[in-house]
């Protein structure tokens, strides 16, 4: 994989070698699930939009599906920033993971072939820091998809930086200091609970205090960086289930004891009886890509997927996503 800049646009324009199959569009839904998300954003046009960079210094990304195997990636900032964006992008849009054995161990599982068939070139998104991470798992804990979105949409608005660019309003996502400052009213008045604004306050102060530190957690298995999280009073199991596979690109994990599993299971390969603990087994260090697929499903079969292309498809208690 390689990247290089543009001809032309060589102060501010890449070009990025992917591997084929790769969808941006199926990946940057898994990374905001609803369109109502108003970090990520994708454009009708399936231009993929967000704000990186500090506040006082708003970079703003743009990738663009050009070909199969090429993206093109814009950057509008100091230049002096763009090598660590652009690895920020290609680890936030999963351009280097190789799904070759999940896959395989798909074609092997009847009523999930069909579907990683037909959202094939998904790949395992990430957020861009762990305190993202963490607020979104927080903020989706028992909850429903629809609910635990627009509690984030209401977050977004009332702490997030907005960003005008050619008439798309984009939003940072809110820093620890500006959770940490803000008062109880407000953060209560955009939906969230006494307890998950407390858990937020408790990992902000454990980040900032280093008890919690993203290097750190990259160096440790994954049983021992959730029993860290689990640390944390507000984590339990699958909250830092979501926390290390959306937040540190953990495969080998997925989150359990999720009502709504069994209810996307149905969906996608009917009412008979599925036995979830085999499955997981059959997928092993990838069952990750399980969560996005059903996911997927679920945001398919209510006409969720932003910009898919027509011709694609011819090539709770906890929320689950």
């Amino acid at each position: 994989m390689s990247t290089r800049a543009t001809d032309g646009h060589a102060d501010n324009s890449y070009s990025i070698r992917v591997q084929a199959p790769y969808r941006l569009d199926l990946t940057v839904n898994v990374l905001r699930r609803l369109s109502s998300n108003r970090v990520d954003v994708l454009t009708p046009k399936g231009e993929y939009l967000r704000v990186l960079g500090s506040v006082a210094e708003p970079v703003i990304v743009h990738a663009r599906q050009a070909s199969p195997e090429t993206l093109s990636i814009l950057i509008e900032g100091d230049r002096r920033e763009h090598p660590r964006l652009l690895a920020l992008v290609r680890r936030m849009l999963g351009l280097e993971i190789d799904l070759t054995r999940f896959y395989h161990a798909a074609s092997g599982i009847p009523w999930l072939h069909p579907l990683a068939f037909r959202m094939r070139g998904v790949r395992p998104p990430r957020y861009p820091t762990l305190w993202e991470a963490c607020v979104n798992a927080i903020v989706f804990q028992q909850v429903s998809l629809v609910a635990a979105s627009t509690i984030m949409g209401r977050f977004t608005l009332a702490l997030g930086e907005p960003v005008e660019h050619g008439g798309v309003r984009l939003y940072h996502f809110p820093g620890m200091e500006q959770v940490q400052r803000a008062p109880d009213r407000l953060l209560r008045g955009a939906g969230l609970s006494a307890a998950k604004l407390a858990t937020l306050r408790r990992v902000a102060d454990a980040l900032e205090g280093g008890q919690l530190d993203e290097v750190g957690m990259e160096e440790l298995p994954s049983p021992e960086a959730a029993a860290q999280l689990r640390g944390i009073k507000g984590i339990g199991p699958w909250t830092a289930a979501v926390i290390l596979l959306r937040g540190l690109g953990r495969l080998d994990v997925f989150p359990t004891n999720d009502t709504s599993v069994a209810r996307n299971l149905a969906l996608v390969g009917g009412s008979a009886p599925h036995d979830v603990a085999a499955v997981l087994e059959a997928l092993g260090p990838e069952r990750g890509m399980l969560y996005y697929h059903l996911l997927l499903a679920r945001l398919d079969a209510r006409a969720g997927l932003g910009h898919v292309a027509a011709s694609a498809h011819q090539s709770t208690r906890h929320s689950g996503v």
